[in-house]
C-alpha cells in the first residue's frame, strides 16, 4: 500500500470504526519513509519486532469509535502482512543487509589495562579519544 492512509481504511474495514481510529498505527509503521522513500524502509518496523514494540507503544488493544477493543498486534499484522504478504523477522531482513567498512569502523578500543578501576565512574570524552 503507497500510505499510511490506505492502512487505515483498510483496518476500518476489517476491524469497524472509522480510518483516523488506526491512523496513528500505521503512520508509526511508515515513518521512516521520511528518510528512505523506497520500500527499503520497511526494514525497519516491518518485522516480528517492529509489530511487539507498536504493541509496547500504542498499547495492547485499541478502542476503536465504534467502541469495540481491537488488539494492536493484530493491527500491526495486518499493516505488514499487506505490504509484504507475510511477517518476517529482524534476521530476515538483516541477514541480506550488505556489509559495509564503516559499519565495524569505531575509534573506541576497550583499554586492557588492569590497573584501570571497573568502578563505572564516569570518563570524560578526552579519556575515550585519547585512551
Amino acid at each position: 500500500m503507497a500510505h499510511p492512509y490506505h492502512h487505515a481504511v483498510r483496518s476500518a474495514r476489517l476491524f469497524g470504526g472509522v480510518p483516523e481510529d488506526y491512523l496513528a498505527i500505521h503512520d508509526w509503521f511508515d515513518e521512516s519513509k521520511a528518510h528512505l522513500a523506497d520500500v527499503r524502509h520497511r526494514a525497519l518496523r516491518h518485522h516480528s519486532e517492529g509489530i511487539f514494540l507498536c504493541e509496547k507503544i500504542f498499547g495492547v488493544t485499541l478502542t476503536n469509535s465504534a467502541g469495540k477493543q481491537v488488539p494492536v498486534r493484530t493491527i500491526g499484522e495486518q499493516h505488514v502482512k499487506d505490504d509484504l504478504g507475510w511477517i518476517p523477522s529482524v534476521k530476515d531482513w538483516l541477514q541480506h543487509l550488505e556489509m559495509q567498512p564503516w559499519m565495524g569502523r569505531t575509534p573506541f578500543r576497550p583499554q586492557m589495562d588492569e590497573t584501570v578501576p571497573r568502578t563505572g565512574a564516569a570518563i570524560s570524552t578526552d579519556d575515550v579519544l585519547t585512551g
